[in-house]
Protein backbone atom coordinates (compact mmCIF):
# COMPACT_ATOMS: atom_id res chain seq x y z
CA UNK A 1 0.00 0.00 0.00
CA UNK A 2 1.44 3.02 -1.15
CA UNK A 3 2.25 5.81 1.39
CA UNK A 4 2.51 9.84 0.44
CA UNK A 5 5.35 11.23 3.05
CA UNK A 6 5.94 15.06 2.93
CA UNK A 7 9.36 16.27 1.84
CA UNK A 8 11.72 17.33 4.91
CA UNK A 9 11.54 20.79 5.94
CA UNK A 10 15.10 21.61 4.59
CA UNK A 11 13.90 20.58 1.24
CA UNK A 12 10.78 22.22 1.64
CA UNK A 13 13.07 25.45 2.50
CA UNK A 14 14.37 24.94 -0.96
CA UNK A 15 11.26 25.77 -3.04
CA UNK A 16 10.74 29.03 -4.13
CA UNK A 17 6.14 29.21 -4.36
CA UNK A 18 4.45 31.68 -2.37
CA UNK A 19 4.11 28.56 0.69
CA UNK A 20 7.64 28.87 0.87
CA UNK A 21 8.85 32.36 0.43
CA UNK A 22 6.05 34.73 1.93
CA UNK A 23 7.38 34.54 5.39
CA UNK A 24 11.01 34.64 6.91
CA UNK A 25 12.32 30.84 7.74
CA UNK A 26 11.17 31.29 11.28
CA UNK A 27 7.66 30.85 10.56
CA UNK A 28 6.05 27.24 9.84
CA UNK A 29 3.40 28.44 6.71
CA UNK A 30 0.29 26.75 6.97
CA UNK A 31 -1.64 29.21 5.35
CA UNK A 32 -1.99 29.06 1.54
CA UNK A 33 -2.83 25.69 -0.32
CA UNK A 34 0.15 24.16 -1.48
CA UNK A 35 1.08 20.89 -0.37
CA UNK A 36 4.26 19.71 1.05
CA UNK A 37 4.75 16.24 -0.56
CA UNK A 38 6.66 14.84 -3.82
CA UNK A 39 5.07 14.89 -7.26
CA UNK A 40 3.18 11.71 -8.08
CA UNK A 41 5.78 10.06 -10.16
CA UNK A 42 3.54 10.00 -13.68
CA UNK A 43 4.09 13.66 -13.25
CA UNK A 44 7.74 13.92 -12.64
CA UNK A 45 8.19 11.72 -15.61
CA UNK A 46 5.88 13.33 -18.16
CA UNK A 47 7.35 17.06 -16.90
CA UNK A 48 11.17 15.35 -17.04
CA UNK A 49 10.32 14.10 -20.72
CA UNK A 50 8.87 17.56 -21.85
CA UNK A 51 12.18 19.50 -20.86
CA UNK A 52 14.57 16.57 -22.71
CA UNK A 53 12.72 16.89 -25.65
CA UNK A 54 12.24 20.92 -25.44
CA UNK A 55 8.11 19.99 -25.66
CA UNK A 56 7.95 23.72 -23.98
CA UNK A 57 5.71 25.36 -27.37
CA UNK A 58 1.92 26.28 -27.43
CA UNK A 59 -0.65 24.55 -26.21
CA UNK A 60 -2.18 21.98 -29.33
CA UNK A 61 -5.42 22.29 -30.59
CA UNK A 62 -5.76 19.01 -30.03
CA UNK A 63 -5.08 17.13 -26.64
CA UNK A 64 -5.74 14.41 -24.43
CA UNK A 65 -6.62 16.42 -21.85
CA UNK A 66 -10.18 16.56 -21.74
CA UNK A 67 -10.13 12.40 -22.68
CA UNK A 68 -7.89 12.00 -19.34
CA UNK A 69 -10.30 14.18 -17.27
CA UNK A 70 -13.19 12.21 -18.04
CA UNK A 71 -11.62 8.60 -17.38
CA UNK A 72 -10.73 10.01 -14.16
CA UNK A 73 -14.05 11.33 -13.52
CA UNK A 74 -15.83 7.60 -14.77
CA UNK A 75 -13.06 6.21 -12.17
CA UNK A 76 -13.16 8.37 -9.13
CA UNK A 77 -16.99 9.50 -8.81
CA UNK A 78 -19.16 7.49 -11.46
CA UNK A 79 -19.76 10.44 -13.81
CA UNK A 80 -19.35 10.03 -17.28
CA UNK A 81 -19.01 13.68 -18.71
CA UNK A 82 -18.86 13.70 -22.14
CA UNK A 83 -14.81 15.09 -23.74
CA UNK A 84 -16.54 16.97 -26.39
CA UNK A 85 -18.16 19.17 -24.11
CA UNK A 86 -14.82 20.14 -21.95
CA UNK A 87 -12.30 22.77 -22.84
CA UNK A 88 -9.45 23.94 -20.44
CA UNK A 89 -8.43 27.32 -19.64
CA UNK A 90 -5.50 28.52 -17.57
CA UNK A 91 -7.04 27.92 -13.85
CA UNK A 92 -10.36 27.38 -12.35
CA UNK A 93 -10.64 31.65 -11.49
CA UNK A 94 -10.20 32.58 -14.70
CA UNK A 95 -13.04 29.88 -15.85
CA UNK A 96 -15.31 31.28 -13.40
CA UNK A 97 -14.89 34.78 -14.92
CA UNK A 98 -15.26 33.75 -17.99
CA UNK A 99 -18.59 31.74 -17.42
CA UNK A 100 -19.92 34.58 -15.06
CA UNK A 101 -19.22 37.36 -17.69
CA UNK A 102 -21.58 34.90 -20.16
CA UNK A 103 -24.61 34.24 -18.06
CA UNK A 104 -24.81 37.42 -15.54
CA UNK A 105 -24.84 41.09 -17.09
CA UNK A 106 -23.17 43.89 -15.42
CA UNK A 107 -24.67 44.88 -12.56
CA UNK A 108 -26.63 41.39 -11.77
CA UNK A 109 -25.97 39.85 -8.42
CA UNK A 110 -24.10 36.28 -7.63
CA UNK A 111 -25.14 34.05 -4.76
CA UNK A 112 -21.85 33.09 -2.91
CA UNK A 113 -22.05 31.17 0.66
CA UNK A 114 -19.88 32.19 3.22
CA UNK A 115 -17.51 31.52 4.70
CA UNK A 116 -15.90 30.81 1.63
CA UNK A 117 -12.97 31.38 -0.95
CA UNK A 118 -11.69 34.73 -0.47
CA UNK A 119 -10.96 35.40 -4.50
CA UNK A 120 -14.79 34.33 -4.99
CA UNK A 121 -15.72 37.81 -3.77
CA UNK A 122 -13.28 39.21 -6.52
CA UNK A 123 -14.21 37.28 -9.25
CA UNK A 124 -17.67 37.91 -9.01
CA UNK A 125 -16.31 41.75 -9.11
CA UNK A 126 -14.47 41.06 -12.30
CA UNK A 127 -16.68 39.91 -13.88
CA UNK A 128 -19.08 42.91 -13.45
CA UNK A 129 -21.12 41.18 -11.10
CA UNK A 130 -22.15 42.03 -7.53
CA UNK A 131 -22.02 39.39 -4.59
CA UNK A 132 -25.02 38.29 -2.31
CA UNK A 133 -24.64 36.59 0.17
CA UNK A 134 -26.45 33.53 1.34
CA UNK A 135 -23.91 31.90 4.22
CA UNK A 136 -23.86 27.78 5.05
CA UNK A 137 -26.08 26.99 7.86
CA UNK A 138 -24.39 25.16 10.54
CA UNK A 139 -26.40 22.55 12.02
CA UNK A 140 -24.32 21.51 14.86
CA UNK A 141 -22.38 18.40 12.96
CA UNK A 142 -22.17 19.68 9.51
CA UNK A 143 -22.25 22.78 7.51
CA UNK A 144 -25.02 23.09 4.75
CA UNK A 145 -26.45 24.68 1.84
CA UNK A 146 -29.28 27.21 2.97
CA UNK A 147 -31.82 26.40 0.11
CA UNK A 148 -34.44 28.68 1.53
CA UNK A 149 -32.09 31.63 1.84
CA UNK A 150 -30.68 30.68 -1.95
CA UNK A 151 -34.64 30.57 -3.18
CA UNK A 152 -35.03 34.18 -1.55
CA UNK A 153 -31.88 34.98 -3.14
CA UNK A 154 -33.08 34.08 -6.78
CA UNK A 155 -36.57 35.34 -5.77
CA UNK A 156 -35.31 38.76 -5.49
CA UNK A 157 -33.38 38.69 -8.30
CA UNK A 158 -30.06 37.13 -8.62
CA UNK A 159 -28.90 35.12 -11.53
CA UNK A 160 -26.56 33.06 -10.88
CA UNK A 161 -24.71 30.75 -7.69
CA UNK A 162 -21.40 30.87 -7.20
CA UNK A 163 -21.10 26.92 -5.69
CA UNK A 164 -17.79 25.31 -3.76
CA UNK A 165 -17.79 21.52 -3.80
CA UNK A 166 -16.05 20.46 -2.03
CA UNK A 167 -16.41 23.56 -0.09
CA UNK A 168 -13.31 25.82 1.28
CA UNK A 169 -12.76 26.22 3.74
CA UNK A 170 -15.14 23.57 5.88
CA UNK A 171 -14.39 20.93 3.67
CA UNK A 172 -18.21 20.13 3.36
CA UNK A 173 -18.85 17.87 0.51
CA UNK A 174 -22.51 18.59 -0.37
CA UNK A 175 -24.80 16.05 -0.48
CA UNK A 176 -26.56 14.54 -3.78
CA UNK A 177 -29.97 15.91 -2.14
CA UNK A 178 -28.89 19.30 -1.40
CA UNK A 179 -27.32 19.69 -5.17
CA UNK A 180 -30.33 18.22 -6.56
CA UNK A 181 -32.17 20.57 -4.94
CA UNK A 182 -30.05 23.57 -5.68
CA UNK A 183 -30.16 22.85 -9.84
CA UNK A 184 -34.26 22.44 -9.31
CA UNK A 185 -34.07 25.90 -7.81
CA UNK A 186 -31.68 27.53 -10.50
CA UNK A 187 -33.92 26.06 -12.88
CA UNK A 188 -37.28 27.51 -11.82
CA UNK A 189 -35.83 30.96 -11.32
CA UNK A 190 -33.62 31.04 -14.62
CA UNK A 191 -30.15 31.19 -12.86
CA UNK A 192 -26.99 29.48 -13.64
CA UNK A 193 -24.82 27.43 -11.36
CA UNK A 194 -21.06 27.79 -11.47
CA UNK A 195 -19.75 25.32 -9.56
CA UNK A 196 -15.81 24.90 -8.18
CA UNK A 197 -14.83 21.64 -8.02
CA UNK A 198 -10.77 21.88 -7.63
CA UNK A 199 -11.05 19.88 -4.50
CA UNK A 200 -12.97 17.14 -5.43
CA UNK A 201 -10.26 14.63 -6.16
CA UNK A 202 -9.77 15.05 -2.32
CA UNK A 203 -13.14 13.79 -0.79
CA UNK A 204 -12.20 11.28 1.59
CA UNK A 205 -13.68 7.80 0.62
CA UNK A 206 -16.24 7.53 3.71
CA UNK A 207 -17.46 11.07 2.27
CA UNK A 208 -17.47 10.69 -0.92
CA UNK A 209 -18.27 13.22 -3.93
CA UNK A 210 -21.03 14.24 -6.09
CA UNK A 211 -20.30 15.79 -9.44
CA UNK A 212 -22.80 18.63 -9.83
CA UNK A 213 -23.48 18.07 -13.49
CA UNK A 214 -24.03 14.25 -12.32
CA UNK A 215 -27.21 14.94 -9.82
CA UNK A 216 -29.99 14.72 -12.27
CA UNK A 217 -31.01 16.53 -15.67
CA UNK A 218 -32.15 19.64 -14.44
CA UNK A 219 -28.51 20.24 -12.88
CA UNK A 220 -27.00 19.55 -16.42
CA UNK A 221 -29.72 22.13 -17.71
CA UNK A 222 -28.28 24.91 -15.64
CA UNK A 223 -24.73 23.90 -14.46
CA UNK A 224 -21.00 24.38 -15.59
CA UNK A 225 -18.66 22.53 -13.55
CA UNK A 226 -14.64 24.03 -13.61
CA UNK A 227 -12.49 21.29 -12.56
CA UNK A 228 -8.33 20.97 -12.26
CA UNK A 229 -5.40 18.47 -11.06
CA UNK A 230 -3.42 21.51 -9.45
CA UNK A 231 -5.39 21.20 -5.55
CA UNK A 232 -5.31 17.22 -5.30
CA UNK A 233 -1.15 17.09 -7.14
CA UNK A 234 0.00 20.42 -5.98
CA UNK A 235 0.23 22.15 -9.77
CA UNK A 236 -1.56 25.13 -9.44
CA UNK A 237 1.75 26.80 -10.76
CA UNK A 238 1.54 25.24 -13.77
CA UNK A 239 -1.31 26.44 -14.95
CA UNK A 240 -4.54 24.47 -16.52
CA UNK A 241 -8.56 24.02 -15.51
CA UNK A 242 -11.18 22.04 -17.27
CA UNK A 243 -14.89 23.82 -17.99
CA UNK A 244 -16.92 20.77 -18.09
CA UNK A 245 -20.95 21.26 -19.24
CA UNK A 246 -23.80 18.81 -20.15
CA UNK A 247 -26.11 20.43 -21.55
CA UNK A 248 -26.45 22.20 -25.52
CA UNK A 249 -27.37 25.48 -24.26
CA UNK A 250 -24.31 25.49 -21.72
CA UNK A 251 -22.15 24.33 -23.66
CA UNK A 252 -22.83 26.60 -26.57
CA UNK A 253 -21.53 29.61 -24.08
CA UNK A 254 -18.46 27.68 -23.39
CA UNK A 255 -17.55 27.12 -27.11
CA UNK A 256 -18.47 30.60 -27.25
CA UNK A 257 -15.73 32.02 -25.26
CA UNK A 258 -12.82 33.90 -26.77
CA UNK A 259 -10.20 31.58 -28.07
CA UNK A 260 -7.67 32.94 -26.04
CA UNK A 261 -9.23 31.58 -22.42
CA UNK A 262 -8.30 28.03 -23.73
CA UNK A 263 -4.94 29.21 -25.53
CA UNK A 264 -4.11 30.29 -21.91
CA UNK A 265 -3.76 26.88 -20.64
CA UNK A 266 -0.42 26.12 -19.74
CA UNK A 267 1.66 23.47 -22.21
CA UNK A 268 3.42 21.99 -18.92
CA UNK A 269 0.04 22.03 -17.02
CA UNK A 270 -1.67 20.23 -19.73
CA UNK A 271 1.47 17.56 -19.63
CA UNK A 272 1.09 17.12 -15.65
CA UNK A 273 -3.13 17.36 -15.88
CA UNK A 274 -3.13 14.32 -18.42
CA UNK A 275 -1.07 12.40 -16.15
CA UNK A 276 -2.52 13.30 -12.86
CA UNK A 277 -5.74 12.19 -14.30
CA UNK A 278 -4.20 8.91 -15.54
CA UNK A 279 -4.90 5.33 -14.44
CA UNK A 280 -1.48 5.06 -13.32
CA UNK A 281 -1.38 8.04 -11.13
CA UNK A 282 -4.67 6.34 -8.75
CA UNK A 283 -2.44 4.93 -6.02
CA UNK A 284 -0.55 7.85 -5.70
CA UNK A 285 -3.64 9.50 -5.01
CA UNK A 286 -4.86 6.97 -2.82
CA UNK A 287 -1.84 6.81 -0.76
CA UNK A 288 -2.11 10.71 -0.49
CA UNK A 289 -5.54 9.94 0.92
CA UNK A 290 -4.68 8.00 3.55
CA UNK A 291 -1.82 10.59 4.35
CA UNK A 292 -4.40 13.51 4.67
CA UNK A 293 -6.89 10.90 6.58
CA UNK A 294 -4.20 10.11 9.32
CA UNK A 295 -3.45 14.83 9.47
CA UNK A 296 -6.76 15.54 10.08
CA UNK A 297 -7.39 12.88 12.60
CA UNK A 298 -3.83 14.10 14.24
CA UNK A 299 -5.27 17.59 14.42
CA UNK A 300 -8.08 16.86 16.52
CA UNK A 301 -5.86 15.09 18.81
CA UNK A 302 -3.36 17.59 18.96
CA UNK A 303 -5.98 21.03 19.38
CA UNK A 304 -8.10 18.19 22.21
CA UNK A 305 -4.56 17.61 23.77
CA UNK A 306 -3.06 21.30 23.91
CA UNK A 307 -6.09 23.93 22.52
CA UNK A 308 -8.72 22.60 24.35
CA UNK A 309 -10.71 25.95 23.45
CA UNK A 310 -10.58 25.47 19.46
CA UNK A 311 -13.62 24.38 17.38
CA UNK A 312 -12.67 22.02 14.90
CA UNK A 313 -15.08 19.84 12.60
CA UNK A 314 -12.94 16.95 10.69
CA UNK A 315 -13.57 18.07 6.80
CA UNK A 316 -14.94 15.62 3.99
CA UNK A 317 -12.31 16.94 1.71
CA UNK A 318 -9.28 18.42 1.26
CA UNK A 319 -6.23 19.24 3.24
CA UNK A 320 -7.64 22.29 4.93
CA UNK A 321 -8.95 22.67 8.51
CA UNK A 322 -11.76 25.42 9.75
CA UNK A 323 -11.02 26.11 13.00
CA UNK A 324 -12.70 28.24 15.75
CA UNK A 325 -10.80 30.17 18.26
CA UNK A 326 -12.99 32.24 19.71
CA UNK A 327 -13.17 31.01 23.26
CA UNK A 328 -9.30 31.92 23.28
CA UNK A 329 -10.29 35.94 23.48
CA UNK A 330 -7.62 36.46 20.66
CA UNK A 331 -10.28 38.90 19.09
CA UNK A 332 -11.80 38.59 15.21
CA UNK A 333 -8.82 37.66 13.85
CA UNK A 334 -6.34 35.74 16.02
CA UNK A 335 -4.34 34.55 13.02
CA UNK A 336 -2.39 38.00 13.57
CA UNK A 337 -1.48 37.32 16.60
CA UNK A 338 -0.54 33.49 15.95
CA UNK A 339 1.82 34.59 13.15
CA UNK A 340 3.32 37.41 15.45
CA UNK A 341 3.88 35.36 18.65
CA UNK A 342 4.01 31.79 17.48
CA UNK A 343 5.80 32.42 13.96
CA UNK A 344 2.94 30.16 12.46
CA UNK A 345 1.44 31.38 9.49
CA UNK A 346 -2.89 30.55 8.99
CA UNK A 347 -5.05 32.42 6.70
CA UNK A 348 -6.89 34.97 8.16
CA UNK A 349 -10.91 33.85 8.95
CA UNK A 350 -12.18 37.15 8.32
CA UNK A 351 -11.02 37.11 4.82
CA UNK A 352 -13.85 34.17 4.36
CA UNK A 353 -16.85 37.06 5.25
CA UNK A 354 -17.87 38.21 8.74
CA UNK A 355 -18.72 34.21 9.21
CA UNK A 356 -15.06 34.29 9.45
CA UNK A 357 -14.42 35.87 12.60
CA UNK A 358 -12.56 34.55 15.39
CA UNK A 359 -11.76 31.72 12.72
CA UNK A 360 -8.70 30.70 11.11
CA UNK A 361 -8.09 28.02 8.37
CA UNK A 362 -5.01 25.96 8.48
CA UNK A 363 -3.11 23.42 5.74
CA UNK A 364 -2.65 20.45 7.14
CA UNK A 365 -0.94 19.31 4.09
CA UNK A 366 1.99 18.46 5.37
CA UNK A 367 4.32 16.20 7.70
CA UNK A 368 2.96 15.23 11.35
CA UNK A 369 6.49 16.98 12.89
CA UNK A 370 5.74 20.55 11.09
CA UNK A 371 1.56 19.71 11.97
CA UNK A 372 2.65 18.65 15.81
CA UNK A 373 5.17 21.66 15.74
CA UNK A 374 2.65 24.64 14.92
CA UNK A 375 -0.60 23.76 17.34
CA UNK A 376 2.41 23.60 19.97
CA UNK A 377 3.77 26.34 19.21
CA UNK A 378 0.21 28.36 18.88
CA UNK A 379 -0.42 26.39 22.30
CA UNK A 380 2.06 28.18 24.15
CA UNK A 381 0.54 31.63 23.93
CA UNK A 382 -2.26 29.98 25.73
CA UNK A 383 -2.12 32.67 29.20
CA UNK A 384 0.22 34.63 27.30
Amino acid sequence: MLQVKALSLAELRERTSEKWREYPADVLPLFVAETDFPLAPAITEALQRAVEIGDTGYMASKTPLAAAFAGFASRRYGWEPDPARIRSTADVSMGIVEILRRVTQPGERVVVTPPVYPPFYDLVEEAGAEIERVPLRDTGTRWELDLDGIRAAFDDGATAILLCNPHNPTGTAHDRDSLAALAELAEEFGAAVVSDEIHAPLAQPGAGFTPFLAVSDAAQRVGYAVVSASKAFNLAGLKCALMVTADDETSAVVRGLPVEVEWRTGQFGLLAAVAAFSEESDPWLDGLLRTLDENRVLLEDLLAAHLPGARYRIPDAGYLAWIDLSALGWGDNPARRILRDAKVALHFGPAFGDEGAGHVRLNFGTSPEILTEAIERIAALVGR
